[in-house]
């Protein structure tokens, strides 16, 4: 696989994309907010907002700003500096350690830095707001929920465009069996993803709505004040205080939560309702007049006024009426609203996620039936439910069956061929020591049949000669037996050699499964053996512990190649070095046989032993073709039920066959 990250540090893109992504987010929320929150005019980034928040509006989010790109560069080089080790020490990329810990943290921190995108820009701008004051309670809490949504997407974004960079590292650093992580199903990433994204475009919808309302709103509370000051006052005629206060007092209120109030440059004369907020009379004193003699209570225009500069007996002053524009009813219509629509979609998403991850575990469940069905065995093909990526996933996996069932015969066939020719390579090396087996008691049998012969033409020549006694022809009578009784004893052992070579000569997919005892096993070794050891100049120590009354069900000749093959293979350890020995030992242990061959040769390496069983290997060479020790096993396991172990030592090497004797496999003779 192409690893698209050589040529820069994996941590540095990621710390450049999500410094990217975070910055797009303040450059929106520096937008969005005075827009959605509907800021007052004049009221950011004039001297009048330095007065009233210490700081500018500016300069809050750059601080925010600076504060959220320190912090996600700091915490995700920290969190990441073992991949950048990795990627520039070659020698790390070795440690298995170093390379658990990677894939640790390339699974954990996206999900990490997910929840820290979410409550940090919250919490930094709500932390900014509180400190900075002049916020009314209902402003602060407008401002979290639309931080948080805004929030949702930085994280969801930030989340989808940095999964391809963790991906390529998790790719590289691929091991089977390596640890995961944290674990999150395709439904929570579904809900993860999607989710956010539906919350942060209905709050914002929600708070567009709200925010065009309000205006529209604004207008007409404004202009119904401000025709009512004007029809009450003349800014050119000069008032007693008093004066105001009673003409101020019979102006019509429209709502109950309105206020009226006198403000001099030196002193404020609530009139009626609630006193205005140091806000209001700022912004009244320096920016009213810029706009028509419309004042606000704060930063949004949730709370304004309509005032009118006049002329007083104390000096000039503005004189105002205060007034919510505010929708309580409203803001709890749209709360509930968003509510109901955010379980609607939730049950929707959940209904949705639900389906996509069923149609994927009916994929996963047929491979893993195939994967953990040790037969390997052909399930029913899956049906095809639906027209889209689903159901091409469906027929690719009908298509991989049919594909693996095909596979899967013709292995069977090439492993039966290879099993057969490797017993045949094995039954060829046999035949030497079979014809010097059998040329001794041929030759016998041809002596005995000359001796025979000879025997006949004198008792033939006696016959008629009175010199020829009684005692003279049991004479000749007792040879004849002797020679009968040696070809007989000749004959047997060669019907022994045959049946031996026969038994090994039969096809391995032959389940012969007869009972036979542990002498018939060490009579066909002995035969089958005794040349390659006795060329080998190597003695074979048989002990047998095991009684004579127990024996096995099975194929006698699979387990003979076995052990053969084990004593094979110790000859072989040898190399040659004459007068060294084997021993073969027989024995029962915890309703077991065991039959352990043990040669003192110089053992296997480590990487030889961890291969031995699992794959085709020799030691041999070009002699060699891997496949004994693996029949050997494939035997004892699929015949016999038992196991083949191996433990090797530069002191030698020691191969132990276990057979389970159940209750139905150990007998006794009656």
């Amino acid at each position: 696989m192409k690893k698209r990250f050589i040529f820069k540090k994996p941590t540095s893109r990621i710390v450049l994309r999500y410094c990217f992504i975070a910055f797009i987010f303040l450059l929106v929320c520096a937008v969005l907010i005075p827009t959605l929150l509907n800021y007052a005019p004049g009221s950011i980034n004039t001297p009048f907002d330095i007065k009233m928040s210490y700081i500018s509006y500016a300069q809050q989010l750059t601080i925010i700003g600076f504060v959220i790109l320190l912090i996600i560069f700091i915490s995700t080089k920290l969190c990441l500096r073992d991949v950048d080790n990795w990627y520039t020490n070659k020698d790390k990329r070795k440690e298995k350690n170093t390379i658990e810990k990677i894939r640790k943290k390339c699974f954990n921190i996206p999900y990490i830095i997910y929840i820290i995108e979410l409550f940090l820009p919250t919490l930094g701008i709500l932390g900014v707001v509180l400190l900075t004051g002049s916020h009314h309670g209902i402003m602060v809490l407008k401002i979290f929920v639309l931080t948080l949504s805004l929030a949702f997407l930085l994280a969801t974004f930030t989340y989808i465009f940095s999964k391809n960079i963790y991906a390529e590292i998790l790719a590289s650093t691929y091991k089977e069996g390596s640890d995961l992580g944290i674990r999150v199903n395709l439904r929570k990433k579904i809900v993860l993803q999607i989710m956010p994204l539906f919350v942060s475009v209905l709050l914002l919808t929600s708070f567009m709505g709200y925010s065009r309302s309000v205006k529209e709103k604004e207008d007409i509370f404004f202009t119904l004040y401000n025709a009512s000051l004007n029809n009450n006052f003349d800014i050119n005629e000069t008032y007693e205080v008093d004066e105001i206060k009673d003409i101020l007092s019979n102006i019509e209120l429209y709502s109950s939560d309105s206020s009226r109030f006198i403000i001099f440059e030196d002193k404020v004369i609530t009139v009626s309702g609630d006193a205005p907020s140091n806000f209001l009379v700022a912004y009244t004193r320096e920016l009213s007049s810029n706009y028509n003699g419309r004042t606000y209570d704060s930063y949004g225009i949730d709370t304004q006024g309509a005032t009118i500069k006049l002329n007083s007996t104390e000096g000039i002053c503005y004189v105002g009426i205060s007034y919510s524009i505010s929708s309580i009813e409203t803001i709890y219509f749209l709360g509930i609203t968003c509510g109901i629509l955010l379980v609607i979609v939730g049950l929707l998403l959940h209904y949705f996620s639900t389906s996509i991850t069923t149609d994927i575990n009916r994929v996963t469940n047929g491979l893993n039936y195939i994967y953990n069905n040790s037969k390997l065995g052909y399930i029913e093909k899956l049906p095809v439910i639906s027209n889209d990526e689903f159901g091409d996933l469906t027929i690719a996996f009908n298509k991989v069956q049919d594909k693996t069932k095909e596979y899967i015969e013709t292995i069977r066939s090439n492993q039966e061929t290879l099993m057969e020719r490797e017993r045949l390579a094995s039954l060829g090396q046999l035949i030497g020591g079979i014809a010097h087996n059998l040329k001794t008691p041929i030759m016998s049998i041809s002596g005995a049949a000359e001796g025979l012969s000879d025997l006949v033409k004198e008792y033939d020549s006696s016959i008629g000669d009175k010199d020829v006694t009684e005692q003279d022809h049991h004479d000749i009578a007792k040879d004849m037996n002797s020679w009968i009784e040696k070809i007989k004893n000749y004959t047997e052992y060669m019907s022994d050699v045959i049946t031996a070579v026969k038994g090994q000569a039969v096809n391995f997919s032959s389940n012969n499964s007869i009972h036979f005892y542990m002498d018939e096993l060490l009579k066909s070794i002995n035969i089958l053996m005794k040349h390659e050891l006795k060329n080998a100049l190597v003695t074979l120590n048989i002990n047998n512990y095991v009684p004579s009354n127990v024996y096995l069900n099975g194929d006698v000749n699979s387990l003979v190649q076995v052990v053969n093959n084990m004593i094979s293979n110790s000859i072989q350890a040898y190399d040659g070095e004459p007068n060294k020995s084997i021993d073969l030992t027989l024995k029962t242990q915890d309703n077991n046989i065991i039959i352990e061959i043990k040669d003192y040769g110089p053992g296997m390496s480590k990487e030889v032993q961890n291969k031995l069983f699992k794959e085709m290997i020799t030691t041999k060479g070009k002699n060699g073709t891997g496949l004994g020790l693996f029949i050997s096993y494939s035997t004892i396991k699929a015949h016999f039920n038992g196991n083949l172990t191996c433990e090797s030592n530069k002191n030698g090497t020691t191969f132990t066959i276990t057979i389970p004797l159940s209750s139905d496999l150990t007998k006794t003779d009656k």
